[in-house]
């Protein structure tokens, strides 16, 4: 049963939905300790008061801010627990959108939200039905550590999960770490298309998936205890210039193919017609005629949803 980091209420309207909090995810990497390397004394942290240049304990540590030079005033957790925001005990939903509205750079670490207790079972449960009723995900601010956060609240299963999200200020824009302007012919995109239809799955289970690198860590600590050797690494294969683009995407589809196990014969994927110059400017003045067109076709379809 994981531990319980923060109890609150979520305010939904004037329904009130009492909750604990607890973390969704859990890592299981290895971790280290820092070591003198000639005895491998252990090397620790130790906190020092700078003006009475002692040693102090975690009972002695508190929160402070420094509005000048050397000035501070302190805070405690209580100041904290009673900031005079509705926030601060309570994770208020301001709106509700379509999950498909939300980009993904935006969503942090989740959190379980489980109801507090019988009287929360009834308005817990009914917040999770409307939302996976509706298909949409809850917009709402909540105060954690000192600072007040941007969650997104969606279904997963029978429980509640509240994703911490980036204020909008805090994304980067990319526009500078493009490149330079290329062309790229249909026949490249439907070479592109083939290789990820090829690679399409329906799960992420498997050996694909597996977390490699703390296995081969736990072989590395078990060979150094045993006094064994080292497991050797296996030697990375060496791409290729990548000169023929449609050659490449080729080869990628019959690579995939074989390693799922599928008939590796496939029909080479056609390369892309050379144009000349007159014929390419004609191109371009049709090219809004034919997206106009796309765009009527596929306006009476029905959308995949993702």
């Amino acid at each position: 049963m994981p531990r319980t980091i923060w109890s609150g209420a979520i305010s939904f309207g004037l329904v009130t939905v009492p909750i604990h909090v607890q973390s969704a995810t859990e890592h299981h990497s290895i971790q280290f300790h820092q070591y003198h390397l000639q005895d491998m004394g252990r090397i620790r942290t130790r906190k020092i008061c700078e003006l009475e240049d002692r040693e102090v304990s975690t009972a002695e540590i508190g929160k402070g801010y420094e509005y000048a030079k050397d000035q501070v005033v302190a805070i405690s957790d209580d100041d904290l627990r009673d900031l005079p925001l509705p926030t601060a005990k309570a994770i208020e939903i301001d709106a509700f959108v379509a999950a498909d509205d939300i980009d993904p750079i935006r969503i942090g670490e989740g959190y379980y939200l489980s109801p507090d207790g019988q009287v929360a079972a009834k308005p817990y449960k009914l917040l999770r039905q409307a939302l996976a009723r509706s298909s949409k995900v809850a917009i709402a601010k909540y105060a954690w550590s000192g600072r007040e956060r941007l969650g997104m609240l969606r279904v997963r299963g029978e429980a509640i999960v509240l994703h911490a999200m980036h204020w909008p200020d805090e994304i980067r824009d990319p526009t500078e770490l493009l490149p330079a302007p290329v062309d790229v012919s249909d026949e490249e995109i439907e070479g592109a298309l083939a290789l990820m239809e090829t690679m399409s799955r329906d799960d992420l289970e498997g050996e694909e998936f597996k977390d490699s690198y703390t296995e081969a860590m736990a072989k590395i600590i078990e060979s150094k205890r045993e006094d064994k050797p080292l497991p050797q690494a296996p030697e990375p294969e060496k791409p290729g210039k990548v000169l023929d683009l449609m050659a490449a995407l080729t080869e990628s589809v019959q690579k995939a193919k074989a390693s799922r196990g599928e008939d590796a014969d496939v029909h080479e994927l056609a390369k892309p017609k050379k144009q000349t110059a007159a014929k390419t400017k004609t191109a371009a003045k049709k090219q809004p005629a034919r997206q106009s067109a796309a765009k009527k076709t596929s306006a009476g379809k029905p959308s995949r949803s993702a």
